[in-house]
């Protein structure tokens, strides 16, 4: 398979990923409709260094390890579960903690560091992420590859992730839809709330069969 070729199926794969609905997704979405636009930018940004990890670890061949490792890859299972669990349960929290605040305007701002923080964290610890990038670089993107063939695709993986869930909040944050959303908004934090719960609670599930 010539460079273009590969560059072309590997951007079109990565897309395709994108595009299905995962963890990744529903934190961009609650992010930005429990927050702003820019805060679901920048959980985006988050989302973009989380891709440049699994990368590394492919490149640096850790991937190995992973595929071949049941415990570590059990390990970051669990660590993404609980994560995913763990703001869940934020969520629903804090949603509790600004109704009863005084000054519940000011604390509903995310800092753009915890924004990234948050993106990051919940790329880095997706199984799916991590299952990806493993049967990318074992079946697409071997050894043989060029080292620039490699450097584009990279480039190419972590701008088309912080460009997809940018579009996200910017469709999602619209002010039509925001404004129907408002009316809504302690069903909406509760909603992603218990779906980060429950896409935890399936990872943990998941292992038990795998």
């Amino acid at each position: 398979m010539d460079a273009l070729t590969l560059i072309g199926t590997v951007t079109l794969v990565h897309l395709l990923a994108l595009i299905s609905p995962g963890p990744d997704f529903v934190m961009a979405c609650r992010n930005t409709l429990t927050h702003s636009r820019t805060v679901g930018i920048w959980t985006a940004v988050g989302f973009g260094l989380g891709i440049m990890v699994h990368i590394s670890y492919a490149f640096l061949g850790l991937s190995w390890l992973i595929v071949n490792n049941t415990l570590v890859f059990t390990i970051i299972q669990y660590l993404g579960a609980f994560y995913l669990m763990y703001v869940g349960i934020q969520s629903l929290r804090h949603f509790q903690s600004q109704v009863d605040a005084t000054t519940a305007p000011a604390q509903r701002t995310m800092s753009r560091l915890r924004a990234v923080r948050m993106g990051f964290m919940t790329n880095v610890l997706n199984p799916k992420a991590t299952l990806f990038f493993l049967s990318l670089f074992s079946t697409l993107l071997t050894p043989t590859v060029s080292p620039t063939t490699l450097m584009v695709i990279s480039i190419i993986l972590v701008t088309s992730t912080v460009l997809w869930f940018s579009l996200v909040a910017l469709l999602i944050s619209h002010p039509r839809f925001v404004a129907v959303l408002k009316r809504h908004e302690k069903a909406v934090q509760h909603f992603f709330g218990w779906l980060l719960i429950a896409i935890g609670g399936g990872l943990v599930a998941a292992s038990w069969f795998w």
